[in-house]
């Protein structure tokens, strides 16, 4: 990015800060939540909620892989398009920064494609198939770039909490009556070694 003020004037130094604060928030942060501007849907539906995606932080962008067998969903994320980039506090999980971004697809195999993927493979946990998936990642996934474009929004006054997203997955499930004793020790004598 480039900065038609020098630094030394005073309207540069707010949008230095700006860039300094997604930067680092963004790279500290293990998520980030993203809405796309790309799909007719979240045109037509404003209250769209954005996505939790992980990334790394490259070359000042935030790079994703997804939309693939076994990989996060892009929705919204197309070529040329804006995207909303809210990222939230390491410590204490509450809202830093909101940024808008623009969104570039990484051609399989070009030189930036490789940059990329070299270091998302290194933060990608849990991959099933080890080592391949970088080729997987180029026949079956989407690598996208989002570029932030100078802007940053203002922190809202209210909750934007939202609903989540509908998901086949669960975590809520009944405790296993043996739980409580295994974890608070009840029914154990008192004074009794193991």
């Amino acid at each position: 990015m480039t900065d038609q003020a020098s630094p030394s004037t005073p309207s540069a130094a707010p949008l230095l800060m700006d860039r300094a604060l997604v930067e680092e928030a963004t790279k500290k942060s293990g998520l980030i939540w993203v809405r796309g501007s790309g799909v007719p849907s979240l045109d037509a539906r404003p209250g769209e909620p954005a996505r939790a995606l992980w990334h790394v932080w490259h070359d000042g962008a935030a790079c994703l892989v997804g939309d693939g067998p076994g990989e996060q969903p892009l929705p919204g994320l197309v070529d040329g398009h804006e995207a909303l980039v809210t990222v939230r506090s390491k410590d204490k999980g509450g809202r830093l920064v909101s940024w808008s971004a623009t969104v570039v697809e990484l051609a399989p195999g070009s030189d930036a494609w490789d940059v990329a993927v070299g270091e998302l493979k290194g933060k990608r946990l849990n991959a099933p198939d080890g080592e391949a998936m970088t080729e997987r990642w180029a026949r079956e996934c989407r690598v996208v770039r989002l570029e932030p474009t100078g802007a940053t929004a203002p922190l809202p006054d209210g909750s934007l909490a939202a609903v989540p997203v509908p998901t086949p997955a669960t975590t809520r499930q009944p405790v296993p009556a043996a739980v409580p004793r295994l974890l608070l020790g009840r029914g154990r004598k008192r004074g009794a070694r193991r």
